[in-house]
């Protein structure tokens, strides 16, 4: 049981992740993506008239199932199998971070940046509400999210897909060096 609360190395856990794509092709002709799924959610729940949200939802259920199985996982795996020792942050992430005034280290996601009482700061509203915003518009625009690109799509040999995971990462680059350095000071 000791290794399912450990973190699983980059050459187990890639592959296993890599090996679903040609799972899902092979046994139903699906594709992997998971920003489909608020698209399916929103046609299931909302009946307005809304052109893009009718469709037969129905024939993509499969990734709701799929989306609420990761959920569930992501449950399971935090209250029963998480990790008792602390997380290790390389130390010049570490200095980096605290010149910036973040200091806490506990989770996965600085304490000092996202909880619910940086929400009513304005650098929290930033990033989490503008942040999140953006990811979607991203999202939408580029046709997919980044597992849907950089897993399925480059699997696939498709240009559109290096070319939005070109751009994924150059943004993830721009915004960590330039424009996170800024949002933290605020």
């Amino acid at each position: 049981m000791e290794w399912l609360t450990r973190p699983w190395p980059w050459y187990v856990a890639g592959p296993l992740i890599g090996l679903t794509v040609p799972a899902l092709l092979l046994l139903g002709n699906k594709t992997f993506g998971i920003s489909s799924s608020l698209r399916h959610l929103c046609a299931a729940c909302l009946p307005a008239g809304i052109p893009f949200f009718q469709y037969d939802w129905k024939k993509e259920s499969w990734n709701l199932v799929f989306v609420a199985g990761v959920l569930v996982g992501g449950i399971i795996a935090g209250l029963f199998l998480k990790n008792p020792a602390p997380m290790v942050i390389a130390s010049a992430t570490k200095e980096s971070l605290q010149a910036l005034n973040v200091h806490d280290f506990q989770g996965l996601i600085p304490g000092d940046v996202f909880n619910w009482s940086a929400l009513l700061t304005v650098r929290g509203f930033i990033l989490i509400v503008v942040g999140g915003f953006l990811v979607g518009f991203g999202t939408r625009w580029a046709g997919g999210c980044t597992s849907g690109h950089a897993i399925m799509g480059l699997s696939n040999l498709q240009w559109p897909s290096l070319v939005a995971t070109i751009c994924f990462m150059v943004g993830g680059f721009v915004m960590t060096w330039f424009g996170l350095p800024y949002l933290l000071k605020l």
